[in-house]
């Protein structure tokens, strides 16, 4: 669009100085002389945008020809060959300020021998006059079949699902990840028992779960208020109940994960305080609090805590800041999974309403309320709230974009005036978006939230912090920063699982075992003494029985007396009908995993850990799925840049007539991208799939601006170098300001929004285009000059 304007406004200046000098100042906008007869049809006239290609005058007194009529002999053939670029080249006859000719029509003057590479570029320019010549002559016809077309096309949005849910991790994880292939093994060779001995970390995916976390406004939680309040809270969830259409209702005691017959307790230690209220709260040890019972361990469920003196492997607990409640809700069974979703759902919406009728005093969240809170359905709901909030913003952003264009191709000459093909030129990119979604939908590519921005884009730390996924305002963002600050110290619960058969009851193997998982706990991001394993408590279990450990028979035929003892470790060992342990499986405890860079750094030495180890091991946890993409956005980055700007150097050597200039391309785009990568430190973008996708798809915008001034560079009839490139930025300077500047203003509504996702975008696009308008402007056309 502003492309051909302003090659139509150059000519028409051109065209004024060509004319004798007894022509009236204002006729170089007079229509041009009228066909003699016989020549309506043949040929078309040219359209105005292309008119400069067609003019040709061997002097100031005689009339421009058209393309179609007779030529003097002396003149090349339409289209004719070209000269090998080792033949010295004929110069043309010294006319004055000629008009700008593209080159396909006349020779190059001699001394300046060009090596074009225009095998591609001639026959498109054929077929592209043929075309104008197509639509001139039938211009009915080709309004009314692309408005047809997108009509059909369009229609495409009747396949929008609308109750479909949509899978984040599908979406924002890496395809083929380890942990994904890690997950099947669990899953193939692991069960779990939700109704009956449920433990949190022995899933192989996530659970539906609501969690609050509760931050004391007095030294600690551990009082007698502050937990007598905690315990009104918990009582109020629990007795949260969903109403249903049939006058029945979705209680908590029905949706919940059970443990040896009773709901699952939220936090065993505020569990075993409302069973006895003299409970001695200053005698409790951390991280593992050994009750008359059983020890139970309270990594990750109090936060903020100070430690005292070292009892045994544990220390004296003197103060803890916040308390977790972890309520867990059945999922394996479909209707349970999507009871507990309604019951979430109805969490959700009443979980404020609770605070205040409650009236807590002693429990607060500056600047978040009396606690805060977060569930399993929270990131989808959030994200899908998120992306509705930017619907509104198509309507600014077309608006804007067609104010732009009416004022950038507004003349004061009614004649050169633009302004409705300039409208025109918008409504068609709304078509385009129709009718590509449209067709998308039919052949059933799905629609994600994601592509919500795809509209603006018509017109460094690594990784996807989950809390982006939603608005600025969200209930989850505070629930993540005060997890961040009390409960950051221990991170997930990992399975250390042994993928084949192996002696168990062999000492030199329960040796190999205990070296590794000795490895394991020697790592930074491992606690020690907080590991599980069935074969350790079972060789106690053995001894304690004076039974013997190095016996096969002996060592199998006691495995179910144990299990009995300690029914949770049946979910630890496979054992086949033939009575031989497949696989089985520990538990380590990391810490110091709170950063995207220290979940990468685990994540790769865990793994690396199991592959030195002797017994074949592999690691697992459901949020490794997640951490892959720090280990994979780096490499995917790179990799899909590369393909991207080789791609693009293909297609400039095809498209621009000299190898050189392809070149130059290339290398601003691969300019672009650095500068943009870099930027995005300075502008607090993270290097994550949502940036790499952007970033990816601006290698076709930051091509554009740097390809068109090659194009017309190395299109002059010019001598010089310094020629061409002034000539180039005269006809294309304007356009290329044009494109970037309406891009921006698509984009820059995005910049308001109140969510990561859509701001990354707007960044990256400003940052883009500034860039690639300052290559297309200044790199390119001084590298061309000089070399």
């Amino acid at each position: 669009m502003g492309v051909g304007s302003s090659k139509v406004d150059f000519e028409g200046r051109a065209k004024l100085e060509e004319a004798p000098e007894a022509q009236k100042p204002g006729q170089e906008d007079w229509p041009q002389p009228t066909q003699t007869p016989g020549q309506e049809d043949w040929p078309p006239a040219p359209s105005e945008s292309t008119a400069y290609l067609e003019v040709k005058t061997s002097s100031p007194e005689q009339p421009p020809t058209y393309a179609g009529e007779p030529e003097q002999e002396q003149e090349p053939e339409l289209g004719g060959p070209q000269r090998p670029c080792s033949d010295p080249c004929p110069q043309p006859a010294d006319s004055g300020d000629s008009p700008v000719v593209d080159p396909q029509w006349e020779n190059p003057p001699s001394g300046s021998p060009r090596c074009h590479t225009n095998c591609l570029e001639e026959p498109l320019s054929r077929a592209f006059q043929r075309m104008g010549w197509a639509v001139g002559s039938r211009p009915w016809l080709f309004l009314l079949v692309p408005l047809v077309l997108s009509a059909v096309l369009g229609s495409g949005w009747l396949y929008l699902p609308r109750d479909t849910e949509e899978n984040l991790e599908e979406q924002y994880t890496p395809s083929g990840s380890p942990a994904k292939t890690e997950r099947r093994f669990v899953q193939d060779h692991f069960s779990t028992n939700e109704s009956a001995l449920f433990s949190p970390f022995r899933h192989s995916t996530e659970v539906n779960f609501a969690s609050i976390l509760v931050v004391s406004n007095t030294a600690s939680v551990l009082e007698q208020g502050v937990l007598s309040e905690i315990s009104k809270l918990d009582q109020a969830v629990q007795t949260l109940a969903v109403p249903q259409g049939d006058a029945t209702q979705i209680l908590y005691t029905q949706v919940c994960v059970r443990y040896q017959g009773t709901c699952m307790a939220p936090n065993p230690l505020l569990s075993i305080w409302q069973n006895d209220k003299n409970l001695d709260l200053s005698n409790i040890t951390f991280p593992v609090y050994h009750t008359t019972t059983a020890p139970i361990s309270l990594a990750g469920l109090l936060g903020g805590t100070v430690l005292g003196p070292r009892l045994g492997t544990d220390h004296l607990l003197e103060h803890a800041k916040a308390m977790r409640l972890q309520y867990y809700l059945k999922t394996t069974d479909p209707t349970d999974s999507e009871h507990s979703k309604k019951w979430l759902v109805e969490f959700l919406d009443q979980i404020q309403n609770m605070e205040e009728r409650l009236a807590l005093k002693t429990i607060q969240v500056p600047g978040a309320g009396l606690v805060v809170y977060f569930t399993s359905l929270s990131r989808k709901l959030e994200f899908e709230a998120t992306a509705r909030t930017v619907v509104p913003l198509f309507h600014t952003a077309y608006l804007l974009i067609i104010l732009f264009a009416i004022i950038s191709c507004y003349r004061f000459n009614c004649i050169r005036n633009k302004m409705c093909t300039a409208v025109i030129g918008v409504i068609s990119v709304a078509l385009a978006v129709v009718s590509g979604f449209g067709l998308m939908l039919y052949v059933g590519v799905p629609f994600v939230t994601i592509v919500a921005n795809s509209p603006f884009l018509i017109l460094v730390q690594e990784g996807l912090d989950l809390r982006h996924l939603a608005s600025d305002d969200s209930y989850i963002t505070p629930y993540f920063n005060i997890h961040e600050e009390y409960f950051s110290d221990y991170g997930p619960i990992v399975m250390v699982t042994i993928t084949e058969p192996v002696s168990y009851w062999d000492e030199d193997t329960r040796q190999q075992l205990g070296t590794c998982l000795t490895n394991f706990e020697s790592n930074d991001y491992v606690a020690q003494n907080l590991s599980q394993f069935w074969l350790h408590a079972y060789v106690q279990y053995l001894e304690t029985n004076g039974l013997a450990v190095n016996d096969r028979d002996n060592f199998i035929n006691n495995i179910p007396g144990f299990l009995v003892q300690i029914p949770i470790f049946t979910y630890d060992i496979n054992i086949s009908s033939s009575h031989e342990i497949t696989s089985s499986r520990a538990f380590i405890q990391t810490v110091g995993v709170s950063s995207s860079r220290s979940k990468k750094d685990m994540l790769f030495q865990l793994r690396d850990t199991a592959k030195r180890c002797e017994i074949p091991l592999l690691v697992y946890n459901p949020a490794f799925i997640y951490f892959d993409q720090y280990t994979a956005i780096l490499e995917n980055t790179i990799r899909s840049v590369i393909i991207a700007s080789i791609a693009m150097f293909i297609v400039s050597l095809l498209l621009i007539p000299h190898p050189l200039c392809s070149l130059w391309v290339t290398f601003a785009i691969a300019s672009v991208i650095v500068g943009v990568t870099g930027f995005m430190g300075f502008w607090q973008v993270n290097l994550d799939s949502v940036s790499m996708m952007n970033l990816v798809i601006c290698i076709g915008f930051s091509f554009d601006f740097s390809a068109h001034i090659s194009y017309a560079f190395v299109s002059s009839s010019k001598t010089s170098s310094n020629e061409k490139a002034i000539e180039a930025l005269y006809l294309l300077g304007y356009p290329v300001l044009q494109s970037a500047f309406s891009t921006i203003i698509g984009v820059c509504v995005l910049a308001g929004a109140k969510t990561y996702i859509f701001r990354t975008c707007f960044k990256i696009m400003f940052l883009v285009m500034a860039f690639g308008a300052i290559h297309g402007l200044i790199f390119i056309p001084v590298f061309l000059t000089i070399f």
